[in-house]
């Protein structure tokens, strides 16, 4: 799916493929130079190599049961989206969801997309019925852009997190029922 940014450049989302690991690794650990609202560290994402990111897209690729989407701008990885259904029976109707985008392409509609699209897909899903997620109490723009999407939250884990620095920070448990089961 290609979209236009505010800025005039071209978005393409599309799923993640196993040459992309190189990529996805380097947007990984950027990502985790540039904001706090990841749970790996920087140092743990140094740690990860190439062959960990090619078994994440590998253990993603059955596309029957998990999704994860690329935005690309102008052939530069910039943001991903996974939705990870549970391997077990008794969970089968719950999917989790997980996105980070390059904090250089804030605001300027990826996350929305990328949101659509996986929620599109996730309605369209043969057993999924409820998209659930972790994201951090501070994390204000990324609540937002899930209420948008009709996330609810439904708890809160206190001092769910703990920071590089020592301080803790809670964690709000959203989800969203996409169909009745």
């Amino acid at each position: 799916m290609q979209h236009f940014l505010p800025n005039g450049q071209v978005l393409l989302v599309r799923p993640a493929l196993l040459e992309d690991a190189p990529a996805l690794l380097a947007l990984f650990r950027q990502l985790t130079m540039e904001t706090d609202f990841l749970l790996m560290t920087k140092q743990e994402a140094a740690e990860l190599t190439v062959v960990d990111e090619r078994a994440f897209i590998s253990s993603l690729s059955n596309e029957s049961r998990h999704l994860h989407l690329l935005a690309i701008v102008e052939n530069r990885l910039t943001g991903s989206i996974t939705i990870k259904q549970s391997e077990l029976k008794k969970e089968a109707h719950l999917g989790q969801l997980g996105i980070a985008i390059l904090h250089e392409y804030w605001n300027m509609g990826i996350g929305r997309r990328l949101m659509t699209a996986a929620m599109r897909w996730a309605e369209q899903h043969k057993e999924l019925e409820t998209i659930h997620l972790n994201v951090f109490a501070n994390n204000e723009r990324a609540i937002q852009l899930y209420r948008n999407f009709g996330f609810l939250e439904y708890g809160r884990l206190l001092q769910g997190f703990r920071q590089t620095d020592g301080t803790y920070g809670d964690s709000i448990l959203m989800s969203k029922r996409i169909k009745n089961g």
